[in-house]
This record gives structure tokens, sequence and C-alpha cells, in this order.
């Protein structure tokens, strides 16, 4: 069934169908919000949100984009507005997704090698946090959701070339960030 026949049924009040429509994207909505809120629990209630938002707002999708697209979209904006909501709450992402992104070994090594690694993937997790909203998002995306710059940029309602600049803007902010931080811990360990 194709994304238009589906919507079309879920609009004529087919339950059947919204729990497809449920089932196809469901993984994506809360890995998404997860990778913004890092905690399961949260991450699926923003999911159910998300799923009644869509559910609402179904009748006004016009098909420009994926359904898919849409949902990222809807599932990005609903994570990063509890994250605002509130203020204690610092988007964070998971540790082995960092590992895995930025190369930290994952076999079994020494306690103080384990800490300074726990080190750096905090130092990363602040220094995302702090980038602007648009730079984190199409990091996130891009890096974490493994997305192409195509679909961050349908997600993000923006074109590619302004994914490329925020992803290209991000990287170098988070080097300016880190780099005096992390030769210092270099510096300190070689002493």
């Amino acid at each position: 069934m194709g994304e238009q026949e589906l919507v079309k049924k879920i609009l004529e009040g087919d339950e059947k169908a919204f729990r497809l429509f449920v089932d196809i994207h469901k993984i994506m909505v809360v890995n998404t919000c997860h990778a913004f809120l890092h905690n399961r629990e949260e991450a699926e209630d923003i999911a159910q949100d998300v799923f009644i938002q869509a559910f609402e707002s179904l009748k006004s999708f016009r098909f420009d984009c994926k359904l898919s697209s849409w949902l990222y979209r809807m599932s990005v904006n609903r994570a990063i507005n509890s994250c605002k909501s509130f203020h204690k709450r610092r988007i964070k992402l998971k540790l082995d997704e960092a590992e895995q992104h930025f190369d930290f070994p994952s076999e079994e090594i020494p306690v103080q090698e384990k800490m300074e690694n726990q080190e750096r993937r905090e130092l990363l997790h602040r220094a995302i946090d702090n980038l602007p909203e648009n730079q984190r998002k199409a990091i996130i995306l891009n890096k974490y959701e493994d997305l192409s710059y195509k679909e961050v940029a349908d997600i993000m309602n923006i074109s590619v070339s302004a994914v490329e600049s925020l992803i290209f803007r991000a990287k170098t902010n988070l080097e300016k960030k880190l780099k005096p931080i992390i030769g210092q811990n270099k510096m300190m360990s070689q002493k």
C-alpha cells in the first residue's frame, strides 16, 4: 500500500491503517527522539505525542515531501521543545553512538583510559549541547541518525547547501571548543 492510499484510509477512519502507519514509523520516531533526549521512556512518550499530532495534522499533509521526512521533522521539533521546557535537562547523545562515531576503543581497557574516554564523551556532549539549534539538529540527524544531506534538508525544510553549511559550521565550532581542552588533556597525560 502506497503512502497516499494509506493516508486516505486513515482519513476515512480506518484504524488498521493508522496502526500500520504507526508500526511502519514507530522505531524511527522513537530513535530520533531518543537521540535528542537520551532517555528511552521520555522518547517513547514524545513519540506518542508525535503520532497524535500526525493523526491530527494528516488532513493537511500535501505529499510535497515523503511521509517519513514529515514525521522526522515533527519528531525533531517535539524532542527539542521537550528539552527546552525542562531547563535542567540537556540534549544528550547515547554514549555508545559517540563511541561508534568518534572511534573510542570498546575492548577491555585500563581504568584510567576508560575514565579519560568518559571525560572526552562528556566534553563532546557538552560541546554539542551548546551548538546553535540548527547546527545541533543537522549534526545529530546526519552523524547519529545516518541520514543523507538530502534527507536532513527535507526534514529541516532547508536546501542541501544549507545543510552542508550547517554541518561544516557545527564541525568547526566543535573543533574550536574541543581542541584546546583535548590538547590540554594530552599535555597533562604526558606528564
